[in-house]
């Protein structure tokens, strides 16, 4: 679960709906339309403030900026069935949001998001300026990981969200209550748990333990290509995503002192590789 450093939004940033052909869906919005736009995808259990601390930076390179929840993510709504949230609903969901935004659209796909924007990619390219999966691999995530998304999709099948919350805390490490988290941020991540549909999760659980491997198919779409990852990471080590790259002839960043959520770990080092990647493809 991705943990925000912050949750408030820096100055000439703004929180409302982006109106879409399919929907409005709740985003964070900062700077200038100068250099083009990025459209920044969360991951599983995650949403729009996992990337609160690129939004001034990215900005400040002359980019507009687009932190955007799914349906069904935190302040999204979507519905009970668990079919609305497939990849190809997602994907769909994706598209029209480029569309909305219009111009240059930078995608960026962090874990599941990765995911999602490889199939609205795969699917229509011609949004698009450019694709960086972050922390996102070429299919089913590592199998421990799957192990842990199997038990989790169990729980919510039988329990309501906050019994599955109480249990998670219940497994936490003893330090894990001493981490640091700021007393805003650890209400926040309950908050936005409980405002996460069951049917999304589940069904975004059972993406990342089915999805296959369609690296081939997007090497073949031409599109400027960026994997970025921190230096380790559990959900897909690293290596794999270094061959992912490579098949995919992307441009390769891994980011020193982070994990699986660089924009959260390294914000600073992320946001200047993201812009001068958008700035080398220019």
């Amino acid at each position: 679960m991705s943990k925000p450093p912050f949750l408030a939004l820096p100055a000439g940033a703004e929180a409302r709906t982006l109106d879409t052909d399919r929907g409005a869906f709740a985003a964070h919005f900062a700077g200038r339309r100068e250099r083009g736009t990025a459209l920044l995808v969360p991951g599983f259990t995650g949403s729009k403030e996992d990337f609160i601390a690129l939004l001034e930076p990215l900005a400040a390179r002359g980019f507009a900026v687009a932190a955007v929840d799914g349906r069904g993510q935190h302040e999204t709504p979507g519905p009970d069935d668990e079919a609305a949230y497939g990849l190809g609903e997602l994907a769909a969901d994706l598209l029209a949001q480029a569309r909305a935004l219009g111009g240059e659209v930078h995608v960026v796909g962090h874990s599941l998001g990765g995911l999602v924007a490889r199939e609205a990619v795969l699917r229509d390219a011609s949004p698009f300026a450019s694709l960086t999966l972050m922390s996102s691999g070429p299919a089913a995530v590592a199998e421990e990981q799957q192990a842990r998304v199997k038990t989790l999709i169990g729980a919510l099948a039988v329990l309501d969200l906050e019994s599955v919350w109480q249990a998670m805390r219940a497994l936490d490490p003893p330090e894990a209550a001493d981490d640091g988290t700021p007393a805003d941020v650890a209400g926040f991540l309950h908050r936005r748990w409980m405002n996460t549909r069951p049917a999304q999760l589940i069904a975004a659980g059972r993406l990342l333990i089915e999805e296959r491997d369609r690296v081939a198919e997007l090497a073949g779409v031409e599109l400027p290509k960026h994997v970025l990852s921190g230096a380790v990471d559990y959900a897909w080590p690293v290596e794999r995503l270094d061959r992912m790259a490579a098949r995919l002839r992307a441009h390769r960043t891994v980011v020193p002192g982070a994990e699986h959520s660089p924009n959260v770990d390294q914000p600073a080092v992320t946001a200047t590789a993201l812009a001068d990647f958008w700035a080398s493809i220019a």
